[in-house]
């Protein structure tokens, strides 16, 4: 179905879609709340073209004349917003396609969303859409607004005033759509398209990202997921978005850990849902956050601020309370505080009280507040005047724009104010790094205060906690898209069931073959044979049950480890041995550090490695990174210095320091064996021991939906 719709949801169709210059409402009538909402909406933003609604027994609607059906239109209209309830929309599409319409918002519910009959009636909505030519958001949809052209088919109420500005909006929740506008509002934080998405029958998040790539007026991409239902396509959405060097920012909710299928594997457990969620939308350079507010106020700073060249920052406030947390907030978003120059430092302290220290942070004391003064520049001001210059900063962190709600009375105090956010204004836009203006808690900004700054292009983010995650955000997108790496290809994995585990023999017969590196290990089915592979091998040696459909070999009593005589090998033969009396002999390992390595099937983005801490502790520590694959050696070793216990993997304490090139090719060799299974829903090696230089897999897993034919047919 995908493949019909894909000509209905072409840049240019979308570009006329969300730029309706007449609009129709279907369903009009002065008592309908969404259609007043709509109404209201378009006179809110500007809107200067047609809107006309239409009903087949009222004669006018808000003051308007109306027509009783889309067919009886003089001329058509760009966009048919239809009110109607869900038993009359296949007849007013119908309708519309008559009336040479060719975009639809359609409001009605009772489709996918609930299931049942009402997936197959939005099946009956695809199919009709596709042979009527007919681009439709929705069903189960509010509409959008576009507040540069003002176009704004919208059935929600609209905080006033609405700017227009560089923020993309594409929400799964129709809504919150409100509050987030109503936070935009209180910010200064202006929109360029925002849309909510309903059930995304024909048009889908992929294809507004895809529109929201190519817009001119966008330059950062806020999105609410509720999920990501076409992996494959959201994945090279984001690497246009990326190559355009347009952020997307993704607040995704669903945080709960639902599992995974091939549960039988420790990797499938340490990987769970959310998990694989956040670990991918890094790999696409999307930041993703955890709040409605976190999301605007990154996405401000991203679209109002120029990209900052490093982590270094200045901290320009008028409180020492505020510079504390404000260190404390930025060691957390790994900024860092340096030290100013020399000359920076004597050019800040001719504008300090002598109790005043210029460093950095800097905080230039409440008394230059209190101080009555004539110059309209402030002692912060003189302060960010040097510190911009200064070449041990990157960016600087200015808590210095603090505005009466009304201009004041006193117009010796208005000019003060006004001559000095016009002396800002220049000072920011001509500064060589980003001047990030911020309030030291998540204030609303006044009437007042949005007038003033709004010419000077100064955006005020809202809080020193939600500043420096936003920049902290933006440093860490910027790493992201700066790093070589393979692109993720997310295939989906499906929901499958009856996974079943190969047995280790089988499983090392795989891995051998991809080239991972192997613990020496022979197959012995008596206890004399044990005996005479444990000599050959080096006494002591560990002994494992061997056999299919056996996952963790300790829960069932089938290890023994470091037996170190004949006798202690044949007793542990017999209390280990499978049915068909199988046991895999190998040496053991001492010293060294132990690793989880292996791949694991996630349902909706496909095989999903997992590489972190190993051994029996695996699910209690769950130290692991994550990537959708495929991955290539350089980004095996990113993962793991990602992980809290990789001081161990650089030799700290005096430990041996671990080999992190051999080990990322063993890594990468598990992935090559991965790719050659079918039906794999894991594979997995814990521990994988490394010791320096030498890297092996000590014990191997392969599970697969259904059985083990593969298995039993490597073992023969």
């Amino acid at each position: 179905m995908r493949t019909a719709t894909r000509p209905l949801v072409t840049a240019d169709r979308l570009g006329r879609f969300f730029d309706a210059g007449s609009i129709a409402l279907v369903g009009a009538s002065d008592t309908s709340g969404w259609a007043r909402n709509i109404v209201l909406s378009c006179q809110l933003t500007g809107f200067a073209g047609t809107l006309v609604p239409v009903h087949p027994k009222h004669s006018s609607a808000f003051g308007r004349p109306t027509v009783p059906t889309l067919r009886d239109l003089a001329e058509p209209v760009d966009l048919a917003f239809v009110l109607a309830p869900t038993h009359a929309v296949e007849g007013v599409l119908e309708d519309a396609a008559a009336a040479g319409i060719r975009h639809a918002v359609v409001l009605a519910s009772g489709y996918r969303e609930v299931g049942g009959d009402g997936a197959r009636l939005q099946d009956r909505l695809v199919e009709q859409a596709v042979r009527l030519g007919i681009t439709v958001l929705g069903p189960n949809c509010l509409g959008y607004l576009n507040a540069h052209t003002g176009s704004a088919p919208f059935a929600l109420t609209i905080p006033p005033p609405l700017a227009a500005g560089p923020v993309g909006l594409v929400l799964h929740s129709g809504a919150l759509a409100t509050a987030v506008l109503d936070f935009a509002r209180a910010h200064a934080i202006g929109v360029s398209l925002l849309t909510s998405m309903g059930n995304e029958s024909v048009i889908t998040t992929v294809d507004v990202v895809n529109h929201l790539v190519e817009d001119a007026a966008t330059k950062v991409i806020c999105l609410f997921l509720e999920g990501i239902g076409q992996p494959e396509e959201f994945a090279l959405a984001a690497r246009n978005a990326s190559r355009a060097g347009k952020p997307i920012v993704a607040l995704k909710v669903g945080a709960s850990l639902a599992g995974q299928a091939a549960a039988l594997a420790h990797t499938g457990s340490v990987a769970g849902d959310d998990a694989v969620v956040d670990a991918i939308l890094r790999q696409l350079d999307v930041i993703r956050v955890g709040s409605l507010e976190e999301l605007l106020t990154t996405a401000a700073l991203l679209g109002y601020h120029p990209h900052p060249k490093g982590r270094r920052v200045a901290v320009l406030t008028a409180s020492g309370g505020a510079c504390d947390i404000i260190a404390d907030r930025a060691a957390d978003a790994g900024l860092e505080i340096p030290d100013f120059t020399a000359e920076t430092t004597t050019a800040i302290a001719a504008h300090l009280p002598p109790f005043a220290s210029a460093r950095n942070p800097l905080d230039v004391t409440g008394y230059v507040l209190a101080h009555q003064r004539s110059d309209p520049l402030t002692a912060l001001d003189h302060a960010l005047d040097a510190a911009v210059d200064d070449p041990n900063i990157d960016a600087v962190l200015y808590a210095g724009v603090a505005m009466p709600a009304v201009r004041p009375a006193d117009e010796r105090l208005a000019g003060l104010i006004e001559r000095r956010m016009s002396w800002l204004g220049r000072r920011v836009a001509t500064s060589p790094v980003p001047v990030i203006a911020l309030s030291s808690t998540c204030v609303d900004l006044g009437p007042y205060a949005r007038e003033l700054l709004a010419p000077q292009r100064i955006n005020v983010l809202g809080g020193i906690d939600l500043a420096t995650r936003a920049l902290g955000n933006t440093l860490r997108w910027l790493d992201s898209c700066a790093a070589d790496r393979p692109w993720p290809t997310l295939t989906g994995g499906g929901q499958r069931t009856h996974p079943a585990a190969w047995s280790e023999l089988a499983a090392r017969q795989l891995l051998g073959a991809a080239g991972v590196p192997l613990i020496p290990a022979e197959l012995a089915r008596t206890p004399e044979a044990a005996v005479a592979a444990a000599h050959r091998l080096g006494l002591p040696v560990a002994l494992k049950v061997c056999g299919p459909g056996i996952a963790h070999k300790s829960d069932r009593g089938g290890v023994a480890l470091d037996l170190g005589t004949d006798q202690a090998v044949r007793q542990a033969y017999k209390r280990v041995a499978g049915e068909d009396g199988s046991v895999l002999v190998s040496p053991m390992r001492t010293g060294g550090l132990e690793l989880l390595a292996g791949v694991s099937l996630d349902p909706t983005f496909g095989p999903v490695l997992a590489v972190g801490l190993g051994g029996i502790f695996v699910e209690v520590l769950r130290d692991t990174s994550l990537r959708a694959l495929p991955v290539d050696e350089p980004e095996v070793r990113r993962m793991l210095g990602e992980l809290r216990g990789a001081p161990l993997l650089s030799g700290a304490r005096g430990s041996q320091p671990a080999d992190l090139d051999a080990v990322a090719a063993a890594v990468v060799a598990l992935t090559r064996a991965a790719a050659t299974v079918e039906k794999l829903q894991a594979i997995e090696v814990n521990p994988l021991w490394v010791c320096g230089s030498r890297v092996e897999a000590l014990d191997a897993l392969v599970v697969t939906e259904g059985g083990s034919a593969d298995a039993a047919h490597r073992e023969r």
